[in-house]
């Protein structure tokens, strides 16, 4: 088993311990942290280990996304014909719902590829994917899978189930989302994961729903709920989710997912901007967790969900990005900013309470797709770590670190990833992937993928 010894950083453990060790040291095994403490110690103890001198840099967990899609990538820079969209939808059909059906399979695997490479950069170790290729669906997940294992990282997987490609579709969707999940029970690859993903319920009918639990619920028991896996689904991010819910079903969005089964405690609730108080005490009650994706909300004009009143609830709320860059600092500073602007309240969303968000709940929510700790360095927790070079105007502690990411911090100042105790960027260098050469073919793929939408 390989061993890596970090010395010299500042290191922050977070997690339970939540220190600082000022000439810190992270000593690990394999894909896990076997012990941290100062650099003194933990080199008269492991005298003969590998070292990585992290010369005084701050050094943290990998950062963790909640929800991301990869698919989104050759949006970037691309055109959309048409008049700009006014409403959601539109932006649904306009951008998405045409990018998503243009892809490939060459396209599906470096979209993924962009944007790990993205994450290396910024420093986000462990990502939870989204994803939808209409016309290439079957495999598309091992394509995902196999682009996760080149570059190092960890990703929970699933495919995008929806009726807008009619029946075959959602048929091929479920398929794709049982085949996968089958194989990573089988497998316990530590560096992949499965949900069962759902599109939204604007886009999912009855049959499709029940189709799916049936599906989930023939799957080998997997946990405590009595599933292989929760469900993966955008819910009431925009308004016209629960007017369509209201018109057709008479029931709001998350009161029609509890009639069907699919919320609980393995199931990701994405966005849920246009809840009612019923609606979050359903949450609360089904265990089900949510993830919070300020950019992708604001750029959207959705609008932003009471995070404040699910958080007093108890309802764990994590921290996506929804496509946007891999950059969760970014993200963490949307989140605190954004709150305060739509509620008039400069008390409104706290930095430590985006700071549990990003790591703390983030690292809950990974629990319920891998073996060991997240989002924090600890004996027993995946070996994800980051340094950065930041270099602290003022006094920097355990109790104002939030403070310092939110004003201070940013990927760019990430110069080395280590994911499950792999050094994936050193001195800002990729260690086992060709960048230039992963874009230079994405620029090439892109050309044909807009000619297509």
């Amino acid at each position: 088993m390989s061993s890596l010894l970090i010395t010299h950083g500042q290191v922050f453990t977070l997690g339970r311990r939540n220190e600082l060790i000022a000439d810190g040291a992270v000593y690990v095994e394999g894909d896990t942290i076997a012990e941290v403490g100062t650099t003194a110690s933990l080199v008269a103890k492991y005298p003969a280990a590998e070292r990585l001198d992290a010369g005084g840099k701050l050094v943290l967990p990998g950062s963790i996304c909640g929800h991301t899609h990869f698919y989104g990538a050759f949006a970037r820079g691309m055109a959309i014909p048409g008049a700009p969209a006014t409403n959601f939808v539109e932006i649904l059909e306009r951008l998405w719902w045409k990018l998503d059906r243009a892809l490939l399979w060459d396209d599906v695997r470096y979209s993924a590829l962009i944007c790990l490479v993205d994450a290396i950069r910024h420093g986000c170790t462990t990502l939870i994917d989204h994803h939808a290729s209409p016309n290439a669906i079957e495999g598309s997940l091992d394509i995902l899978a196999d682009a996760v294992k080149e570059t190092g990282l960890r990703a929970g997987l699933c495919y995008e189930v929806t009726d807008r490609n009619g029946m075959d579709g959602a048929r091929a969707g479920i398929a794709e989302n049982v085949r996968f999940l089958k194989r990573c029970r089988k497998e316990r690859d530590p560096q992949l994961a499965a949900s069962f993903g759902l599109h939204a319920a604007i886009t999912l009918s009855d049959k499709t729903l029940t189709a799916s639990v049936a599906a989930a619920e023939s799957l080998p028991p997997g946990g405590g709920d009595g599933r292989v896996a929760g469900f993966h689904i955008h819910v009431a991010e925009g308004i016209a989710d629960q007017e369509e819910s209201l018109r057709k079903y008479n029931l709001r969005v998350v009161e029609r997912l509890q009639k069907f089964g699919i919320l609980g405690p393995k199931t990701l609730a994405i966005h849920c901007v246009h809840l009612d108080a019923f609606e979050k005490d359903i949450l609360r009650e089904t265990g089900t967790l949510v993830t919070h994706q300020p950019r992708s909300n604001m750029n959207n004009a959705v609008g932003l969900p009471d995070v404040a009143g699910l958080l007093k609830r108890g309802i764990p709320v994590a921290l996506g990005n929804d496509g946007f860059s891999n950059n969760m600092f970014d993200e963490m500073k949307a989140a605190y900013l954004a709150h305060k602007h739509n509620t008039g309240n400069p008390q409104a969303m706290p930095g430590d309470v985006v700071m549990q968000m990003a790591y703390g709940n983030n690292a809950y929510l990974c629990r319920q797709f891998f073996p060991k700790p997240l989002g924090e360095l600890s004996a027993g927790a995946f070996a994800d770590i980051i340094f950065l070079d930041y270099a602290p105007p003022t006094p920097l502690t355990p109790g104002n670190l939030p403070w310092h990411i939110l004003f201070g911090v940013d990927g760019a100042h990430v110069t080395h990833t280590i994911a499950s105790g792999k050094v994936l960027m050193k001195d800002r260098q990729l260690t086992l992937l060709d960048e230039a050469a992963i874009m230079a073919k994405a620029r090439e793929l892109a050309v044909g993928v807009w000619k297509r939408v």
